[in-house]
């Protein structure tokens, strides 16, 4: 047989030069995320009003990073946070001030955009507006509908839930008790279980209205956001990012509706959740009163400076906040620019704190790390972080 004119590919001498690099990935929870091309991540964004506080702040923030690790192995992030502009407590919040439900939310839109950017958050590819998504809402409903995975009783589209609570690990007690701390009726009439959750609901007096088969209404907030994900991401994502005080009920739900319409489970293929932000022991909220601004803290501090206080902790673990704070993370800062300025770090240790940040967003180790080798090794880290002076 005559010799082929082209060596194959399987020969030996066809190959020039060393093997690639293994590529990097990134780790969540002990797993490695498997990311081929682009990352599909959801992040649950605000609802605009009272913002930015540093409760806020420490999801994005952390959402931010993740994407900066995924984007430094060679995948391509593609993230999608969602602004929930159709909420009773913004409608609470505008007709306090005698203002519309919408205007309020462009209004404090800007006020969160102008925190993100100073924090050095990357712009989103997509902000879906839950207003601007009310028909997927509807057509997630009619899906719901269509599977049985949901019932429909005077103006109000249920989705049943009965089982949401045992997949989250819960029981029925403490599952009722989280529903009804975040306003989710367990009792209403018509509702055929306590764990099922309004899809659709009927609006009433000034609450905002659309027109739907079932009469004028607004969606419900676990189904805005599974609405909005599968519309802007599809059936599936990589990573759904939110606040820890997110992951029952609203994640749970979302995940829940979203695989019952399309039957692609699971919905997600990780989670981060950010832990709670809280003052004097208690979360950061409006009715406690314990609201810390992110432009409060900028007024007197540099953006890097808090953006190291957000990221230099265990990402899940709650924590006080404390003025006091801000001094010990202003010195942490100063010494890896320092780090970052002394000669070496370079070859293999070059990116051993990048490495420590892919293995599970572990900050702080690879902080220690990048103080202790410097020079290039501290360089890098400070890239991947965002934290370079302005």
């Amino acid at each position: 047989m005559a010799t082929p004119l082209i060596p194959a590919v399987t020969d030996p001498s066809y190959r020039v030069g060393p093997p690639p690099s293994r590529p990097a990935s990134v780790t969540l929870a002990g797993r490695p995320l498997g990311i081929v091309g682009s990352a599909r991540i959801y992040v649950c964004g605000i609802t605009p009003y009272d913002v930015t506080h540093l409760g806020h702040a420490a999801t994005f923030v952390w959402a931010d990073l993740l994407a900066s690790a995924l984007g430094s192995t060679g995948v391509t992030p593609e993230v999608c946070r969602n602004v929930t502009d159709v909420d009773d407590v913004l409608s609470a919040a505008a007709r306090e001030r005698g203002r519309h439900f919408d205007e309020l939310a462009v209004t404090q839109e800007a006020v969160f955009e102008q925190s993100m950017r100073a924090l050095r958050v990357a712009t989103p590819a997509a902000q879906p507006r839950a207003r601007h998504h009310v028909q997927a809402v509807q057509q997630l409903a009619q899906g719901l509908l269509d599977a049985g995975a949901a019932y429909e009783h005077d103006g109000t589209v249920w989705f049943r839930g009965a089982g949401v609570a045992a997949a989250a690990g819960l029981d029925e007690a403490a599952a009722r008790a989280l529903l009804e701390a975040y306003a989710d009726p367990t009792d209403a009439p018509g509702q055929q279980h306590p764990l099922d959750v309004a899809v659709w609901r009927p609006s009433v007096d000034d609450a905002p209205a659309w027109a739907s088969p079932w009469g004028w209404g607004r969606p419900g907030w676990h189904a805005e956001c599974a609405a909005m994900a599968v519309d802007v991401l599809g059936p599936s994502v990589d990573v759904l990012v939110g606040g820890e005080d997110l992951r029952f009920p609203h994640h749970a739900y979302q995940e829940a509706m979203a695989e019952a319409v399309t039957g692609v489970r699971p919905f997600s293929r990780a989670q981060l959740h950010v832990g709670t932000v809280r003052t004097g022991g208690e979360k950061m909220a409006k009715s406690t009163g314990n609201l810390v601004l992110v432009e409060t803290v900028l007024a007197d501090h540099e953006p890097s400076v808090l953006r190291l206080l957000l990221l230099d902790r265990a990402v899940g673990e709650p924590w006080d906040y404390d003025a006091s704070l801000l001094e010990g993370a202003a010195e942490r800062l100063r010494l890896l620019y320092a780090a970052a300025g002394r000669p070496g770090g370079g070859g293999d240790q070059a990116g051993l704190a990048v490495a420590r940040v892919r293995d599970g967003l572990d900050v702080t180790g690879a902080v220690d790390l990048a103080l202790e080798v410097g020079g290039e090794c501290a360089r890098r880290l400070i890239s991947l972080l965002r934290l370079g002076s302005a």
